[in-house]
């Protein structure tokens, strides 16, 4: 069985805390190398000066390398976030923030991501991440 967008969607709105589905995050890819989520730039999520807050953006890349994760696993399995390590690069500002997330290395009670975090439409990266995720 694959993991559908749909039913990463569905698990994202059940599954996750209602934080992080304020960032209003939608599921756009799930495979076995990773996913990509997108995420509307909204004045909630602004800080001073119209830029998306850190905190979201951080939130957003965890949450994406979570999905990436379980599409590399091809099921739902929780994971534990244990390290989380995020660079920004440049405000984020534009219609939407998109989040490509792979598996970088998978073993059998770790597995290594990294995400990369874009604007749209400026196609500019905005933050880079990386987690290592615990597998019970």
């Amino acid at each position: 069985m694959t993991v559908t967008t749909d039913a990463a969607q569905a698990l994202l709105k059940e599954g996750f805390a209602p934080w992080v589905q304020a960032l209003d995050l939608s599921i756009t890819e799930i495979g076995s190398t990773g996913a990509t989520l997108t995420m509307p730039v909204a004045e909630h999520l602004e800080r001073v000066g119209g830029i998306v807050c850190g905190q979201s953006l951080a939130a957003m890349a965890d949450t994406a390398m979570v999905f990436a994760c379980i599409g590399h696993m091809n099921r739902f399995h929780p994971v534990a976030t244990t390290t989380l390590d995020t660079q920004f690069l440049r405000p984020a500002t534009g219609d939407a923030i998109r989040c490509e997330a792979e598996v970088v290395r998978a073993g059998k009670a770790l597995i290594f991501t990294r995400a990369t975090l874009i604007a749209e439409p400026s196609e500019k990266p905005v933050a880079t991440a990386t987690a290592t995720f615990f597998v019970p």
